[in-house]
């Protein structure tokens, strides 16, 4: 902290506001981490997805993952551009894109979790093990809706 900014102490004793400092520290470290495969979050979010539910229908994917149709269709065009999905009419309903991970996309993504990984670890070094599993035990009790 700069010698003249103020200390804030009210603001930084909250909750929200250090969850949300916590937050941004936690995506500025995965960010990094995917750039150097030259992924961006909502790549990895989506070649995640497109893992646990693949093949799986271009609007599902977007209703799963929440991003917006506008926005899905051009993440999917850089995916498919890098040889890491497919599109192909989905077999129940034609008229709908059916997105596939290729084997690229499988080792990309792998390789993606081993970055995440680490970005994770750098986020919780300051914790123990056991300090670490009730952190994530309490946080995952607070981000419940």
């Amino acid at each position: 902290m700069a010698e003249n900014e103020p200390e804030l102490t009210r603001i930084r004793a909250l909750p929200s506001w250090l969850l949300n400092r916590a937050s941004a520290r936690g995506r500025r470290l995965v960010g990094e981490a995917l750039a150097q495969e030259g992924m961006r979050m909502p790549h990895h979010a989506v070649l995640s997805a497109v893992a646990d539910l693949g093949p799986v229908a271009q609007a599902a994917l977007g209703r799963t993952t929440g991003f917006d149709p506008k926005d899905m269709v051009g993440i999917i065009d850089d995916l498919q551009a890098a040889g890491l999905v497919t599109r192909a009419p989905d077999p129940a309903d034609r008229r709908k894109n059916a997105i596939s991970l290729t084997p690229l996309g499988r080792t990309r993504l792998a390789r993606l979790a081993e970055l995440g990984e680490e970005a994770n670890e750098e986020l919780l070094t300051a914790l123990s093990p056991a300090e670490r599993e009730q952190f994530l035990a309490l946080l995952a009790r607070v981000a419940q809706d």
